[in-house]
């Protein structure tokens, strides 16, 4: 995140809500950034929550929480994140659009959680730009905000200074992604296990809509394998094999499952493994590419920049843990 890494710790982060307060992804934004875990080692936050109008606010769950700060807070804050805002029937008050819109302009991060995404495409900050919300209101989103380039099946969008994650728990999934373009993959992975997530989910939103899904039986030992033999070619076929299915049942049941095909899944995997080792080992490109199961650093390099829109030695000088 550019500029993050000079700023001295604690970052300070201002958690917004509306006239009602999401209880669940309030509650995902303390967990990361309100909770003191210096003794084991992770970073601290500043950690403040704020509101137009400080004092008792109702939660969509039948209690109040205390707001204590006011707008003021987030002209401080190197962090904004809004959880999900349940007034959506509601117009964003101009006072809050406009403290968002002062907060990107200097500079600072805005992070949304579910349809957090709202109160920033109502201040015009997604205006051109890649964002995701709940699949149950990205109709709603698109509908109300035609400028914003809206993703579906993601858990979370990175654009820069704006990240923007999908429904509830994705929030999590979106947070950690923000604690490790800050301090890199060692300490994101570390608070992971602190809170007992995983430090990275698979797939996207498509996974959670509501559907019946068939039954799939031998999958986890047939991934599990894959993952251990990356570095080998790997087709539809071996993994079918592996399976005991046809490489046509195979990949239409992996799909039905997952919401995705085997060959993407195996390159998501492929890049993660090379993300990893980049972020961890002083490899060459050309090892990680071995190891990562794309041959050599060209198609390694290709696949970067197609999908996460970088080179690896870029992921690497901005993903490797510091120090």
């Amino acid at each position: 995140m550019p500029g993050f890494r000079n700023i001295q710790p604690p970052l300070r982060v201002a958690a917004l809500v509306g006239g009602t307060v999401a209880a669940f992804e309030l509650g995902i934004l303390c967990q990361v950034f309100g909770l003191d875990r210096t003794d084991d080692g992770l970073p601290a936050f500043d950690f403040a929550v704020c509101a137009e109008r400080p004092g008792p606010v109702p939660t969509s769950s039948g209690f109040a929480v205390h707001v204590p700060h006011g707008l003021d807070r987030i002209a401080a804050a190197d962090i904004v994140a809004v959880p999900a805002w349940p007034d959506l029937d509601a117009p964003l008050p101009a006072a809050v659009g406009a403290a968002l819109r002062a907060a990107h302009e200097r500079g600072a991060l805005l992070l949304s959680i579910c349809s957090g995404a709202f109160p920033l495409a109502a201040a015009g900050l997604l205006d051109g730009r890649r964002a995701t919300t709940h699949w149950q209101t990205a109709a709603l989103l698109r509908t109300r905000h035609p400028r914003v380039d809206l993703v579906e099946d993601v858990l979370y969008v990175d654009e820069g200074r704006i990240v923007t994650g999908a429904g509830a728990a994705a929030g999590i999934d979106a947070c950690l992604h923000v604690v490790r373009r800050l301090y890199g993959s060692a300490t994101a992975n570390a608070l992971a296990r602190r809170m007992v997530v995983p430090a990275h989910r698979e797939g996207g939103q498509a996974q959670y809509v509501e559907r019946p899904l068939p039954p799939v039986t031998g999958f986890a030992d047939v991934l599990d394998w894959a993952l251990e033999h990356l570095a080998e070619p790997l087709t539809v076929q071996r993994l079918a094999d592996r399976a005991n299915m046809s490489s046509r049942s195979f990949a239409r049941h992996f799909r039905a499952t997952t919401g995705t095909t085997p060959l993407r899944w195996l390159l998501q995997q492929r890049l993660h493994r090379a993300e990893l080792l980049l972020e961890t080992t002083d490899l060459t490109v050309d090892a990680v590419a071995a190891r990562a199961g794309f041959g050599s650093a060209d198609t390694l390099r290709h696949h970067f920049g197609a999908q996460r829109g970088t080179t690896p030695r870029a992921h690497r000088v901005a993903f490797s843990s510091p120090g």
